[in-house]
């Protein structure tokens, strides 16, 4: 069977590359397009490829402008992916605003500064969350939470920096076509806020607890499926800037949003159970202790005073209960439709995966401590 000939998508740059998700960009970029390679991240010293792969380690500072440039005006990229950020619950306010939105005007003034033909920007599905009420197949049309109703910080910064790069789409001081791309829930090999807690629940012994009747679908994509949608996006704005006319309103990518999810929608505690069961838990042999949402939110309150009191933080809180049993998935119609979107790998396989890796990595660990 003849392979699939790679596309070309010019000279990249990925910013937050050697993060989460930007390294997984950077994976998918070597395997599926030929392009000439670089990365630029705070530092540069994790998930990094070997030199033989050609990738060029850029360390700058997105949040000054004077780091920036010098390394833009290197690189001469045709595209930027720009995924840093910090991690929903790995920041403070003053962190998330000084990354998330002054970076971003750093990141998009040197775009323009440099001719920069396309910018994808990752944004957040939670731009659209009040974290009280619930979202049934939300898309497009959903209205970004102003900051006055939005509870999680971080993600008024995320809303407030996509519509920056949006609006900077086609400025008339430059020829940037620029779109954002809404990720939810996003688990995979190097995570660091989904799976590995549930893996220590499950070292813990702790899988026969659950918050709410698990009736409420939620979202979760496997990141491999997000780096896709990505380079899908830097591609189509590449073929956008070299047209002489306008796209059609209902093809447009550029000034666009897009949701991506894995196009599964999942009750939230059946999504733990399947790591778990990769883990080696035998489902239908222990009985589970169901605290129903109620009760939850009284434990959850009681426990965040008493911890906070004595200075420490507690391993229930009312946020978590409060994720735990809210209704949160998206439409990814729009996503589908205009970018060409379909998840790369399922649900089930994606969890396989991401927890062989993690699996892996305590193996080697373990190997390493006995030598």
């Amino acid at each position: 069977m003849a392979t699939a000939a790679k596309k070309q998508l010019g000279n990249v740059l990925v910013i937050g590359g050697c993060g989460f998700l930007g390294h997984h960009i950077v994976n998918l970029l070597l395997e599926s397009y030929t392009s000439k390679i670089s990365v630029l991240d705070v530092r540069t010293t994790r998930n990094r490829r070997p030199d033989t792969d050609g990738v060029s380690y850029y360390d700058g500072d997105i949040t000054s402008l004077e780091s920036l440039i010098p390394i833009f005006e290197k690189i001469r990229p045709d595209v930027v992916i720009h995924t840093a950020s910090p991690t929903l619950l790995g920041g403070n306010k003053d962190l998330y605003y000084k990354v998330n939105v002054q970076g971003t005007k750093c990141v998009v003034e040197a775009c323009k500064r440099t001719g920069v033909k396309g910018l994808v920007y990752t944004s957040s599905a939670s731009v659209v969350s009040d974290n009280a009420t619930d979202l049934i197949n939300a898309d497009e049309r959903w209205p970004v939470i102003p900051p006055e109703s939005q509870t999680e910080y971080y993600s008024q910064t995320k809303g407030e920096a996509e519509a920056y790069v949006l609006g900077q789409n086609r400025a008339s001081d430059s020829k940037l076509l620029t779109c954002a791309l809404r990720p939810a829930g996003i688990f995979g090999e190097g995570d660091v806020q989904l799976i590995p807690p549930m893996i220590k629940v499950f070292h813990d012994k702790k899988t026969n607890f659950q918050l709410g009747e698990n009736t409420n679908l939620f979202d979760f994509t496997y990141v491999r499926n997000v780096a896709h949608a990505h380079l899908l996006a830097a591609n189509y704005l590449l073929r956008t800037s070299a047209l002489s006319t306008l796209p059609l309103d209902h093809e447009r990518i550029d000034g666009e949003f897009f949701f991506v999810t894995n196009c599964e929608p999942i009750y939230f505690w059946d999504f733990p159970r399947m790591v778990w069961k990769c883990l080696g838990l035998n489902k239908g042999t222990e009985s589970v202790w169901v605290i129903s949402k109620e009760m939850g939110n009284i434990l959850g309150t009681v426990m965040d005073w008493t911890f906070w009191a004595v200075g420490k933080k507690s391993k229930l809180t009312r946020r978590e209960v409060k994720y735990s049993c809210m209704t949160r998935y998206y439409d990814c119609s729009k996503a589908k439709q205009r970018l060409g979107y379909e998840p790369l790998v399922g649900l089930e396989e994606g969890i396989k995966r991401s927890v062989q890796w993690f699996q892996d990595l305590e193996k080697e660990a373990d190997e390493k401590k006995g030598q």
